[in-house]
């Protein structure tokens, strides 16, 4: 009865590296682009996602050194994850540092880490690479359903991001 995951029993910060890692739930939605508002500070997602994601695995093809082809991947760590206002409302990360459990599709949870594509959390099959892509032309790939949580009440998918699936 005392045996609690490990996600529940102790800080961000006393997490061991892979314990760190496995938080990620595999869903790539961080590795999508977005566009901030400079005035308000407010995030448009978008259905494009980094040239490093792989679209069927929704997994970094080149994790380790990803910051050299990428320079502005912003790596995460306790510090980035309670300050980055663009994490997803469904990041692991996210909601172990808000005091909240780990959804039912997390691999930690479910024990298959293919359950965040089959739950469609993921990003796998409603995305686009930028590979190639002018960055003026993001702004015709807006989404709102990376930037929802689908467990939240009034989350609502429209006409246009149920295309995107």
């Amino acid at each position: 009865m005392g045996n609690k995951p490990f996600w529940k029993g102790k800080p961000l910060e006393a997490f061991s590296p892979a314990e760190w890692e496995s938080l990620c739930d595999g869903c790539g939605r961080c590795c999508l682009n977005k566009l901030e508002d400079w005035d308000t500070g407010a995030i448009a997602w978008t259905r494009v996602h980094c040239q490093l994601l792989d679209g069927t695995s929704c997994r970094c093809s080149d994790y380790e050194h990803r910051q050299a082809t990428v320079p502005d991947c912003i790596p995460l760590d306790p510090e980035a994850v309670r300050t980055i206002s663009w994490l997803p409302p469904t990041c692991g990360y996210r909601l172990i540092s808000e005091g909240r459990d780990l959804y039912w599709w997390h691999h930690l949870v479910s024990g298959d880490p293919d359950t965040v594509h089959e739950a469609g959390i993921s990003v796998r099959g409603r995305t686009i690479s930028e590979e190639g892509m002018d960055l003026d032309d993001l702004e015709q790939h807006l989404a709102r359903w990376p930037g929802e949580d689908p467990m939240a009440k009034g989350t609502r998918e429209t006409e246009e991001d149920a295309s995107l699936k």
